[in-house]
């Protein structure tokens, strides 16, 4: 890469190719400006450290889920919505693990308000709409299918399960099933 160009957008997008090369442990503005050929300095007056670096690959990566999410469901409702946007979100993970883990990423209040974390919990309520869920048994789903996706896919990224000859995709097939069975006869809120 070269210096020209380098603008604050592209830092973000090219933190992010680094994070999905290296981890997102391991993104520094020392990496970054060895990417463009640049001098740490360079960068300083695009980004002000490496956490802010950090802040805008999580905020990027964000989302860029949201908006693979909100094409998957298009046009889908139920199960169908269901098992699209469980599959763009670990299809997203595969793809992308230095993003996903960055998504990982604790923001403080005002960056996550302004940044598409709303917007996940909006497309998950969407999906919900085809069950017919009613609040406080809608947020409890939310956080429910949240933590099922977030932990099928960390422990599948981390191989945690690669000690069992059952293919992980039929697992996969079978949570969402059995998601979708619940979703269907959420027990009623006491």
């Amino acid at each position: 890469m070269t210096r020209a160009g380098v603008t604050a957008a592209r830092l973000t997008e090219a933190a992010a190719d680094l994070a999905d090369e290296v981890g997102f442990e391991n993104v520094t503005v020392s990496a970054l400006a060895r990417g463009f050929g640049v001098k740490d300095a360079s960068l300083y007056s695009h980004v002000r450290n490496a956490h802010e670096l950090k802040v805008r690959v999580a905020v990027f990566a964000l989302a860029e889920l949201a908006d693979r999410a909100a094409a998957a469901l298009a046009g889908r409702a139920g199960k169908d919505a269901l098992v699209a946007f469980a599959n763009a979100y670990r299809d997203y993970a595969k793809e992308h693990p230095g993003r996903y883990a960055a998504m990982r990423m604790e923001l403080d209040q005002e960056t996550a308000a302004a940044s598409a974390a709303r917007r996940h919990s909006e497309l998950t309520r969407a999906i919900l709409r085809g069950y017919e869920l009613r609040e406080p048994a809608q947020t409890d789903a939310v956080r429910l299918l949240h933590s099922a996706f977030f932990g099928y896919v960390s422990l599948e990224t981390a191989g945690g399960f690669r000690h069992h000859a059952r293919e992980v995709d039929a697992s996969w097939s079978s949570a969402l099933d059995a998601l979708d069975a619940l979703l269907r006869n959420w027990p009623p809120t006491s």
